[in-house]
């Protein structure tokens, strides 16, 4: 009984361990981010290899926006004037991203972020990994 209390404990501590501190994923927000992959409640999930659009963030003291673009091949970006204004609050350990438009508003928690990969979870379960946008006529000039 006590070798299982005592692996108890080191898995907490080690599970403790690992999770990103919240303030430490706030500078890894800002820029170009196109969804990799979708998680789904049950198991299921769905992977991009091509996508239309891209997510744009932008916050400056904890307020900002996220906006949809339709990235171009001569580098431009295709929009519209709408945005979803963002705030962005940590509470129990966790940074909150909170959303609000004209129609609706709604919160998500940013699970991990570094340079290359970001992960939300939203309201309904749905786990959204992203990882940095690169243009794709970018990727051809560091061929050449």
């Amino acid at each position: 009984m006590n070798k299982l209390i005592l692996y108890s404990l080191i898995g907490i501590v080690l599970l403790s361990c690992s999770k990103q501190d919240p303030k430490e994923q706030i500078k890894y927000i800002d820029g170009y981010w196109e969804i990799d992959k979708v998680e789904l409640p049950g198991d299921s999930v769905m992977e991009y290899s091509i996508n239309e659009n891209i997510d744009y963030f932008e916050i400056k003291d904890s307020i900002g926006f996220r906006k949809k673009l339709q990235p171009q091949f001569d580098g431009s970006y295709k929009t519209n004037d709408d945005a979803e204004e963002l705030r962005i609050k940590i509470e129990n350990d966790s940074l909150r991203l909170y959303y609000k438009t004209p129609f609706d508003e709604w919160k998500e928690t940013l699970l991990q972020a570094d340079e290359e990969k970001m992960s939300i979870l939203n309201k309904d379960g749905i786990i959204y990994h992203y990882k940095k946008f690169t243009p794709l006529f970018a990727e051809e000039n560091e061929k050449e």
